[in-house]
């Protein structure tokens, strides 16, 4: 029984990782260690600094992988995958817009910032 088991594992993985091995396998891969590499990135600026950050290259690791495993997403016709991915780039895009915003990369709207938000600013530009 042990032996039947791991021979359709066997197969079954063979079937999955060699067998159905395309361009589109690949590209769904390298868009996955993109994506996840956006932890390793924000889990190394912590250390760097000794408490939990977010470093902007988180967003645009998110993003650059985001995107990329939804062009897969699309190919596969996989309806779950196209609106969690689809949502996700959306939100990672608003969180870096917010971001580039609080450093000084778009003109303000007219709105003042406060003051604690200024200094946070200011802070984050001299890490």
């Amino acid at each position: 029984m042990l032996i039947n088991l791991q021979r359709a594992v066997g197969d079954y993985l063979h079937e999955v990782f060699i067998t159905q091995l395309d361009w589109w396998i690949v590209l769904g891969f390298v868009a996955q260690i993109l994506f996840t590499g956006r932890f390793l990135v924000q889990w190394l600026a912590s250390e760097r600094q000794g408490k939990m950050v977010i470093p902007i290259a988180f967003w645009f690791f998110s993003i650059g992988g985001g995107v990329l495993l939804l062009l897969y997403a699309l190919h596969r016709k996989d309806p779950v995958f196209i609106a969690g991915q689809g949502f996700g780039v959306f939100v990672y895009a608003r969180n870096l817009f917010f971001e580039l915003r609080d450093l000084g990369y778009f003109k303000s709207s007219g709105k003042t910032k406060s003051k604690a938000k200024a200094a946070k600013v200011r802070k984050r530009k001299a890490a």
